[in-house]
């Protein structure tokens, strides 16, 4: 029996509620010519025009229009959800960063935003008075990010950075809107018509640019912009690590998150989730082989790829623990007569979900089924906890674990969207492979150097720095985790071989299934986003087009020197690069 069929079997999680990605049509609407003429489609009455039309608030959608709007542009943007933010927000994952983001590894805008996180926790929650100077405050002291957060806070900063545009009518916000039609001429897009998901009206975006940046890259199948997905052959990329044959089925899991607080003196017991028993015996078959069931503390290290253990405890006393790995409110720093307790996202590997993908199916539903199975999967992973994980004492499960939906800012406790890590990229001018960061390849070809270095991209607009971390993926294959440089963004990972104004502000950017395990986290995306919002006004202004600042030397440079006088870094330290590329 296939996989999905057995899936099926089971039966939909029915009870479970999710709002569908791309509840659309994939309709595109060409305006036609004759001769110098054009014929104009019919629209609605109702049309919105702008200098930028940004489609996705994520990271790198949000980082896009704040620039551009400071630039003085006039900006359209719109998001699925009601929170901006994508991974940071409505994915719930705190921000996975480089190791030198304080001082050297990010942009002004990035650090500000970083630290009006922080103000906010000093300005109005009850810390106590020893943490409040700390500049380095991380509320939750988590160990995955040194500002470990709540959602809802980064949602109501993105929110503030944005307001004063709002006012001034200078950004048209449209929240709860999707994408349902794309037109174009030629090489151009001309319009996308977006309707709301509250009232079900429609209307058309205009403007000389427009920004994919939604969580999947879903503009570019609707625009009929050439992209990849999945897996490409090794003759494609010529990645030591890619397959041989070309696999676009083979995507990373999503995970669908959730956070949970532990009441100890409270029994917060869910009903046991439709499926349960087949969640708690499932062993996933990968390769290299799981250790167990996915319902364990044991799990696959993802760089060893041996079996892993580690304690999960709710009173926050141990480290090393699924607790802390991702806490993002840390009861000890605050009043606890106010805050009386901690609080983690569970984003572990124990609710990767791998068995289907929730893009690229061949029908809609088949998406619309794996993303309710990964819900489900995440509904039994917290059922599991409550009732049969191995507690220290030698009990089992922790009755006082509870949900929390106001931190999530949705009814149930669990993320609006799914976390996505991998998105539909664009066929680039230049695509980002294995061989231009990965430690390990590149000194092959630098054996008599005195460090190694990463890819020198001439064409740099940014950088970034993350391991080329591949979560378990749909084909079977198991992790992929392995020692990265400190990279570059390269200008031409952002133009698509045709088109000429659309230009993608995420992770749908150049990059292949593998070197986007690095390319794909919250600081990338944003840096992704500033340095086009930049671009598009450097273009607007000077009457470039962006193929033309890249392709001419004089005008790189120049553009160039702009990105830098914004104090967004082009190129690493040497100290950095010595330090991560010793041999």
């Amino acid at each position: 029996m296939k996989r999905r069929d057995f899936l099926l079997a089971l039966g939909t999680a029915s009870t479970l509620y999710i709002k569908p990605f791309n509840n659309h049509s994939n309709k595109i609407l060409i305006t036609k010519t004759k001769g110098d003429n054009s014929v104009k489609s019919n629209r609605p009455i109702q049309e919105n025009k702008g200098d930028v039309v940004v489609i996705g608030g994520g990271i790198g959608g949000v980082a896009c229009a704040l620039t551009a709007l400071q630039h003085g542009l006039s900006v359209i943007l719109t998001e699925e959800t009601y929170w901006l933010g994508g991974q940071m927000t409505s994915q719930a994952v705190p921000p996975d960063e480089n190791p030198w983001v304080e001082e050297k590894g990010s942009t002004e805008r990035y650090k500000k935003l970083r630290d009006t996180i922080r103000d906010f926790y000093r300005n109005y929650y009850p810390l106590r008075e020893e943490h409040k100077n700390n500049p380095k405050l991380n509320p939750g002291n988590g160990n995955v990010s040194r500002i470990c957060h709540e959602p809802r806070v980064s949602a109501h900063i993105i929110e503030a950075l944005l307001s004063p545009y709002i006012s001034g009518k200078k950004l048209l916000l449209l929240t709860e809107h999707i994408p349902v039609e794309v037109e174009t001429k030629g090489d151009y897009f001309t319009a996308i018509k977006v309707r709301s998901l509250k009232t079900g009206n429609e209307r058309w975006l205009s403007a000389p640019y427009f920004i994919d940046a939604t969580e999947t890259g879903e503009i570019l199948p609707m625009g009929k912009v050439e992209y990849g997905v999945g897996m490409e052959a090794q003759k494609e990329t010529n990645e030591p690590h890619a397959p041989t044959e070309a696999d676009p089925k083979a995507m990373q899991a999503c995970t669908w998150c959730f956070a949970m607080d532990y009441d100890p003196d409270g029994d917060h017991h869910i009903e046991k989730p439709k499926n349960y028993e087949f969640w708690r015996s499932y062993i996933p078959k990968l390769d290299p082989p799981w250790p167990g069931p996915l319902l364990s503390l044991t799990t696959t290290h993802p760089v060893t790829l041996q079996p892993r253990t580690m304690p999960l405890d709710p009173t926050g006393q141990t480290n090393a623990s699924w607790w802390k790995y991702r806490q993002i409110l840390d009861k000890n720093l605050f009043d606890t007569n106010l805050i009386p307790f901690s609080i983690t996202l569970v984003n572990w590997p124990q609710n990767d979900y791998f068995l289907g993908n929730i893009i690229e199916n061949e029908k809609r539903e088949d998406d619309l089924f794996h993303q309710k199975k990964a819900k489900e999967l995440s509904l039994s992973l917290f059922y599991w906890l409550q009732t049969e994980a191995p507690r220290p004492d030698g009990g089992t499960g922790w009755k006082g674990l509870r949900l929390r939906p106001d931190v999530i800012g949705t009814d149930d406790g669990f993320a609006m969207r799914p976390y996505i890590r991998e998105s539909r990229r664009i066929k680039a001018e230049v695509t980002i492979c294995e061989q231009h960061i990965s430690k390990d390849v590149r000194k092959e070809f630098q054996k008599n150097e005195e460090y190694i270095t990463p890819e020198f991209f001439h064409d740099t607009i940014g950088i970034g720095y993350y391991r080329i971390d591949l979560h378990p993926r749909t084909n079977g294959k198991n992790y992929f985790d392995v020692e990265s440089l400190p990279f570059q963004i390269p200008l031409g990972a952002l133009l698509p071989q045709r088109v000429e104004n659309l230009i993608p502000a995420c992770k749908n950017i150049g990059t292949t299934h593998i070197t986007n395990g690095a390319y794909r986290l919250h600081q990338l995306e944003w840096h992704i986003g500033e340095a086009v919002g930049v671009l598009l006004s450097f273009c607007i202004q000077n009457k470039y087009q962006p193929r033309q600042v890249r392709n001419n030397k004089q005008i790189l440079e120049q553009f160039q020197q702009t990105l830098l006088n914004e104090n967004i870094p082009l190129h690493w330290d040497k100290d950095i690069l010595q330090q991560k590329g010793k041999k």
